[in-house]
């Protein structure tokens, strides 16, 4: 069985790039981008199963990158988060996201691994 292909998105490098390699030592097959651009410039983008997405990015937030990744690949699912976002962010990314996919930074990695497994199960995935 092929490992789960996650992509991981935040300007904050050190932190998306550690979640990177704990999921990798988890069995999953993950990469991460820092900014919309080079998410977008992916040559793979559709080859991933689901993507974490940072709400708020430089240039393009996470909601409109995730409107850009779906015209692409609309069967990727989507997880959001945050470390600084307004209550207003907070209750839109939600909205967008579904409750049970937007996490508040710092993200524990097991509960990352919880809410990718729920989001590719279906159990009120964003789509």
């Amino acid at each position: 069985m092929l490992p789960i292909r996650v992509l991981l998105v935040d300007d904050e490098v050190e932190l998306v790039s550690t979640l990177a390699e704990r999921l990798n030592l988890r069995g999953m097959a993950a990469c991460w981008e820092a900014d919309a651009e080079g998410t977008l410039g992916r040559e793979d983008l559709c080859s991933f199963e689901l993507a974490v997405l940072d709400i708020k990015l430089p240039r393009m937030g996470g909601l409109e990158l995730k409107e850009k990744i779906e015209e692409r690949c609309p069967n990727m699912k989507f997880i959001f988060f945050t470390g600084h976002g307004s209550g207003v962010d907070f209750e839109r990314g939600a909205a967008v996201a579904g409750a049970p996919f937007y996490l508040v930074k710092p993200v524990r990695i097991d509960t990352l691994i919880d809410k990718i497994n729920m989001a590719l199960a279906g159990r009120g995935a964003s789509q």
